[in-house]
């Protein structure tokens, strides 16, 4: 059981306006953003960043962005974000071998060197405490700009603020993630856990 309760789509018509948004990332409004509408400031803030960060500049694809999201959730142990993740990965036109083969990501060829290395940066900065190194600034830098490195860090730095919303909430999972968590992650273990 959540620790707080969604509430209905219409509660707030400023974020539901917004949360349009989520219609084609996920595919639905997220029960996480309507939690945060029992303080619409909070979730009209949160859906005007998570567009603002998830915004395609170039080479950190939308694509790529979703499976930073991914790596960090999953260092984290949010299922909830995991699911949500994968699940936009997909609907941002991710490769399927990628897909299929996201928690191998360190070593199977599907991904460049410079995916690594954003998905590396995306496990050491979700991590507490936090291993962003000289080696993972070193990897950074021989494939992306600071700019792009700034979209990264977005991205992570938001899925930070998710992971801990969504497993402290215990916010219930819509059957759409399960079905996305159960397609690539469910081999790995994924479950829906808490987020019932």
């Amino acid at each position: 059981m959540p620790l707080v309760n969604p509430l209905s789509a219409d509660h707030d018509l400023q974020t539901k306006e917004l949360a349009d948004f989520f219609n084609e990332t996920l595919g639905f409004c997220p029960n996480s953003v309507l939690t945060m509408q029992h303080r619409p400031a909070i979730s009209q803030a949160f859906i005007n960043l998570n567009k603002a960060v998830m915004e395609n500049k170039g080479r950190v694809t939308s694509a790529l962005k979703r499976m930073i999201a991914w790596v960090s959730s999953n260092a984290t142990g949010c299922r909830y974000c995991q699911a949500h993740a994968i699940r936009a990965a997909e609907r941002y036109g991710a490769e399927q071998e990628q897909l299929d083969n996201i928690w191998e990501y360190k070593t199977h060829p599907a991904f460049s060197d410079a995916e690594r290395a954003a998905l590396d940066f995306s496990l050491a900065a979700s991590q507490v405490p936090n291993m962003v190194d000289e080696n993972i600034n070193t990897e950074l830098h021989k494939y992306w700009t600071e700019g792009e490195i700034v979209e990264m860090l977005g991205v992570i730095s938001l899925f930070g603020y998710l992971n801990r919303w969504n497993d402290s909430m215990g916010t219930s999972i819509e059957d759409d993630a399960v079905e996305s968590g159960k397609k690539y992650l469910e081999k790995n273990g994924w479950n829906k856990g808490k987020h019932l």
